[in-house]
């Protein structure tokens, strides 16, 4: 274990920043009932009872005792709620050495992980909550520290590396697993072996958008049911004859908080544009490129016709088909453009590392007849939505 202690300097220079780094940047997503406030505190703190899975047989909590120093989980892409963090116990139990990240736990500072101790000390159980992979924070304080922001996908969480970690892999699913990019993650990997892994997706931004995955396999409820019981481990009850999937397990602690949790997720909007972020001026001449080229599939203000009941082939809009073979659909949704100017990489496969590239392929694959500045255009408008 890693015994190095900060320096006064270190501790004094922390306390300076985290002094100066009151302020959000984007404001905390704001709940009008109660209902969206008991999803709130599911979506940040329910592990719905998945300590079974990642104590009991993953044996996380090992992992993080005896390997997982907090610069360690940063470089992970672990994130740290500032406004849960007590800076001064963090320092005293020395940020460099497990124990630190042992202290986060405590607090319950880290995004999506939840801990519990025993009389001595040591972590007793460890589950994961959705935030893990759908909250992010702003770096207020420092990379990886600041002020939460749900629904924001985390892009820097390296879950493949975090996995291929756990002793419950052979060391071939283990390579597989390393070999995922950076804020991906395949949701089948546990059904059929292969490996065709996703972006995070947003979870903000999502009010009136029927089907919110990428395949559009059912509505959110349905998703949060599947990850919740077959991703996450939790316990509870899930059911899809398409799939061969009918895990029941009692008592049922997913079902009851969909509502709720639902409810959360449709409250949060997608973070406006920050004016310096785009061209106001050429943004609007986009509008015009956009609406005569990708508004035909893009429809009105939600911007997908899946609430049309359209699903497209991949062949369609050139997109690798490997990943919709082994869903139910065989096909996707057109995706909602919200948010765009934070969460790159694109499309579902992360194949498009900006939006410039997004623009390119579909200029490709659809033959659209557009000017470099046409082109242009319509990426600071796609920057503005």
């Amino acid at each position: 274990m890693n015994t190095m202690r900060p320096t006064l300097g270190t501790l004094a220079a922390l306390t300076l920043i985290l002094a100066g780094a009151s302020c959000r940047q984007f404001p905390d997503a704001r709940v009008t009932t109660d209902m969206e406030r008991q999803g709130r505190e599911i979506f940040r703190y329910d592990t719905f009872g998945d300590e079974q899975f990642w104590t009991d047989t993953a044996r996380l909590h090992e992992i993080v005792e005896r390997d997982i120093q907090p610069l360690e989980a940063l470089g992970l892409g672990i994130k740290v709620d500032m406004d849960r963090l007590n800076l001064a116990k963090f320092l005293i139990h020395n940020p460099f050495g497990t124990t630190g990240t042992r202290e986060l736990l405590r607090e319950g500072a880290v995004v999506g992980l939840r801990a519990t101790f025993g009389d001595d000390g040591h972590i007793k159980r460890i589950g994961i909550t959705c935030a893990l992979c759908h909250s992010t924070v702003d770096n207020a304080l420092l990379p990886g520290i600041g002020h939460r922001l749900d629904g924001w996908p985390n892009r820097d969480l390296k879950v493949g590396r975090i996995l291929a970690k756990l002793p419950i892999y052979t060391e071939a699913q283990k390579t597989v697993l390393r070999s995922w990019p950076t804020g991906t993650y395949d949701p089948r990997f546990n059904f059929d072996g292969k490996s065709t892994p996703l972006v995070l997706p947003p979870a903000h931004g999502l009010a009136e958008v029927k089907n919110e995955t990428y395949t559009a396999e059912g509505p959110i409820s349905y998703w949060n049911n599947y990850v919740a019981v077959t991703q996450m481990h939790g316990h509870g009850n899930f059911s899809d004859p398409r799939l061969g999937v009918n895990i029941v397990q009692e008592p049922d602690m997913v079902t009851p908080k969909l509502a709720a949790l639902r409810a959360y997720q449709h409250s949060i909007p997608a973070p406006p544009t920050p004016g310096a972020f785009y061209d106001a001026s050429a943004a609007s001449r986009g509008k015009v490129v956009f609406d005569a080229n990708c508004a035909r599939c893009h429809v009105d203000g939600r911007l997908t016709d899946n609430n049309n009941g359209v699903l497209h082939a991949p062949s369609e809009t050139g997109m690798d088909s490997t990943y919709a073979a082994r869903t139910t659909q065989k096909q996707y949704r057109t995706t909602p453009l919200r948010g765009l100017w934070q969460h790159g990489p694109y499309f579902h496969d992360g194949s498009a590392k900006s939006l410039d590239d997004v623009v390119d392929h579909y200029v490709r694959v659809r033959n659209l007849q557009l000017s470099g500045g046409q082109k242009r255009d319509l990426v600071q408008y796609l920057k503005s939505l």
